[in-house]
């Protein structure tokens, strides 16, 4: 199963502190609008997210279809395939995805210690 590009999404209560922080850690800002409470930022290839007030606690994110440059890839697995074949090996989705539709969407499940695992394609 091929799930895209990784990066840790964190929930973070002062964006501004915490890019300050991860920036003397030597990331970069590499997207999002810190106007609009969150930041994606890079270091080499390890990515993080600053999410501040949209969710509680941090996830492990998957991008279907996006490379560590947010560049889309050629061939990829659709979220809908990664969903039904997690269904199939029984594995229980807190969120899923309408599977009669294409494009962006995401499914989020629980590892066994309850850690959230985004999936979240954008292509």
């Amino acid at each position: 199963m091929k799930l895209g590009a990784f990066s840790v999404s964190l929930s973070v209560k002062d964006i501004k502190v915490s890019k300050q922080f991860y920036e003397s850690l030597g990331f970069e800002v590499f997207g999002g609008d810190i106007e609009k409470n969150y930041l994606i930022m890079k270091n080499q290839d390890s990515i993080i997210g600053l999410f501040q007030g949209m969710f509680e606690g941090n996830l492990l994110t998957f991008n279907p279809g996006w490379n560590s440059n947010a560049e889309q890839l050629e061939e990829f697995d659709d979220v809908r395939e990664i969903q039904h074949h997690l269904k199939e090996n029984g594995v229980t989705l807190i969120q899923e995805t309408d599977p009669n539709t294409s494009g962006p969407a995401s499914i989020t499940l629980l590892d066994p210690d309850g850690n959230a695992i985004l999936i979240d394609q954008h292509v």
